[in-house]
């Protein structure tokens, strides 16, 4: 079998005052998250790829087909890019119901075989919805028929804009665990941009961090969260995201216990059941290190670790510890007193505690 493609953007514009330059190769398959600050460009290099930016030089390629080369003069129109596009404001028609939004798209795409119109309709929860117009419906479920509708535009790419940003805290729960289950079976290549550092790491496979219009990191979540040369901008980012198995619920206490190559962690219970494969991340701020484990400790999570390198961090008074878990890459974010009076150095074993309240899972 060939081997796929994903996509390829080599971009230069002017936004204002802005100067957006990106370079990013996309893995085929699997959530790219495209993360940075407030006005680093994330929405503007999402429209540079789907063709919406005027003014953007440079080329852009998917798999084997070319998008736009300045340099010949090409340049294919969005809507022949094969993409499905949500933003944070749902572009629905306002004259059709939820199923005449949801069939023109459909329709247009020849009725695919391979697409489960059926079962998209009922992964998202929109079955009830199908008569109803769309000024009757909540932001939350205007958001989960524009998913729907762009799945079943049968599209080579998913470009994803915040999707969530807009929606009340049960809504954006209720959709990300829509998000998270389609991820399992989804084929087709997503770019996913948000400002929520735990969305991006519940979801992504493939980390793009944007500052001041530039790339400065990129390529597996894990890897690139647990960097030590991000910019101050991106330090309440940094962290670790782990990836395990439920092998325990404790429903006296409502924890359950995730067990991964580095070990286990108490986390809260939400709705996991013993079996399920999930995803937790631990903040750098949110690493307490010791010599050894402490038996009176608040902190339910103790894990055996060795120093891998320290660098500093954004603040003078503080330096990021890279510590390996058994394999796994966490962080710290400690004080350089701190890491003075316990003596640590590279290679130096060490406990790094967590508590429990502190994992978003």
């Amino acid at each position: 079998m060939a081997e796929r493609h994903g996509l390829d953007a080599r971009l230069a514009w002017r936004q204002g005052d802005l100067a957006l330059q990106i370079d990013m190769a996309l893995p085929p398959r699997g959530i790219t998250a495209l993360f940075g600050p407030s006005g680093a460009g994330k929405t503007s290099c999402l429209r540079a790829v789907a063709g919406l930016e005027p003014g953007c030089e440079g080329r852009v390629t998917f798999g084997d087909a070319v998008w736009q080369d300045s340099a010949r003069r090409l340049f294919v129109p969005p809507h022949r890019r094969r993409l499905g596009y949500v933003s944070q404001e749902p572009s629905l028609f306002p004259h059709l119901t939820v199923a005449g939004n949801l069939d023109y798209g459909f329709r247009r795409a020849g009725r695919p075989a391979q697409l489960d119109r059926d079962g998209l309709i009922e992964r998202f929860g929109v079955g009830p919805l199908l008569s109803r117009r769309v000024g009757a419906l909540s932001g939350g479920e205007l958001q989960r028929v524009a998913m729907v509708r762009a799945l079943l535009c049968d599209p080579a790419l998913l470009l994803f804009d915040e999707p969530l940003s807009a929606l009340d805290a049960l809504a954006r729960t209720e959709l990300l665990g829509c998000l998270e289950s389609l991820h399992a079976t989804l084929d087709v290549p997503m770019v996913y941009v948000s400002h929520n550092i735990d969305e991006v790491a519940r979801l992504a496979d493939h980390l793009v961090l944007l500052e001041a219009g530039h790339i400065v990191a990129q390529g597996p979540l894990q890897a690139t969260l647990t960097r030590l040369d991000l910019p101050p901008s991106l330090s309440a980012a940094v962290g670790a995201v782990v990836e395990g198995t439920v092998v325990g619920v404790d429903g006296h206490d409502q924890l359950i216990e995730l067990a991964f190559p580095g070990g286990s962690l108490w986390l809260p219970h939400r709705h996991e059941v013993v079996g399920q494969s999930l995803r937790c991340r631990i903040g750098a701020r949110d690493v307490v290190l010791a010599h050894e484990p402490v038996a009176a400790t608040s902190a339910l999570n103790q894990l055996r670790c060795r120093v891998a390198a320290m660098a500093d961090a954004d603040h003078p008074s503080q330096c990021l510890v890279q510590l390996d878990a058994g394999g796994s890459m966490l962080l710290a974010r400690i004080t350089r007193r701190s890491w003075h009076a316990l003596g640590l150095a590279p290679g130096r074993e060490v406990w790094a505690q967590v508590k429990a309240v502190a994992l978003g899972a």
